[in-house]
């Protein structure tokens, strides 16, 4: 079956990350996490850092409506740079006013609002919220037509 996700990428945060979106979505990573302790060696590559073992090569938790958040932590040791900048947004499409008032809040929690949810101009209930790990999140209720 077809779908879309959507891959974040953070430095040495990814589990913490990922617990965080597992309590707010309140559902179970898709299988088990996969550290870079379990990528088998290299012989072209330096071998991994002990410090970067324990990092997230691969995790995916479903959300809503058949999406799933994926990610990774990028490695220092790969000269990985990572700038979050505001080229993405993860929207989000609950079924109710409450089930998103509910997503807004946990989101909130640690991170910034930027604009409050409130009934907009073109008849949806809508707010947006930067997480307290830089991920931009929109939250967008439509009233049953």
């Amino acid at each position: 079956m077809a779908g879309v996700s959507t891959y974040l990428n953070f430095m040495g945060k990814t589990e913490e990350a990922f617990n965080f979106y597992k309590s707010v979505f309140r559902t179970e990573f898709s299988g088990p996490i996969n550290y870079m302790r379990d990528v088998p060696p290299d012989p072209n590559s330096p071998p991994l850092p002990e410090n970067e073992k324990g990092l997230v090569m691969h995790v995916a938790l479903p959300t809503l409506g058949g999406h799933q958040l994926m990610g990774t932590d990028a490695l220092e040791s790969m000269s990985h740079e990572l700038t979050f900048g505001n080229n993405i947004s993860i929207n989000l499409e609950p079924d109710s006013r409450e089930e998103a008032d509910r997503l807004f809040a946990a989101l909130s929690d640690g991170g910034e609002v930027t604009m409050a949810m409130e009934d907009m101009f073109w008849g949806d209930y809508f707010g947006t919220v930067t997480d307290k790990y830089g991920v931009q999140w929109m939250v967008n209720f439509s009233k049953p037509q």
